[in-house]
């Protein structure tokens, strides 16, 4: 992640990163309200979200950028983002086309119910 990010400096002075530079997306359908994933965004790929509308991330295993539905056609159109009250977590609202989760089902949060 060693690149200057064009996020508007307002913006980016209010987010807190973690040691990585990253801050945690939780993204929810904007019809069901559904919790359909977490994801992380650095300061880039929170611009490319705002600028191209499309859910964008920073793989920390692969340690590169990718947009939901790039290879899966399961797209992600992002309707708001909002940032929390402590500058440490965002909100996606997104229109889901196809299943959220990688493994196919509808959300990340479908499987395991722990209560």
């Amino acid at each position: 992640m060693d690149h200057v990010s064009s996020l508007d400096p307002a913006v980016a002075s209010r987010l807190k990163r973690d040691a990585d530079g990253l801050v945690p997306a939780v993204v929810q359908d904007a019809g069901s309200r559904d919790v359909l994933m977490v994801g992380w965004m650095d300061d880039e790929a929170l611009h490319r979200t705002l600028t191209t509308g499309r859910g964008t991330f920073w793989s920390r295993s692969r340690q590169a950028y990718w947009v939901k539905g790039e290879t899966s056609g399961n797209t992600q159109a992002v309707r708001e983002v909002r940032l929390d009250c402590d500058g440490d977590t965002l909100l996606l609202l997104v229109d889901q086309t196809g299943p959220a989760c990688h493994t196919g089902d509808t959300t990340c949060f479908d499987a395991d119910r722990l209560l």
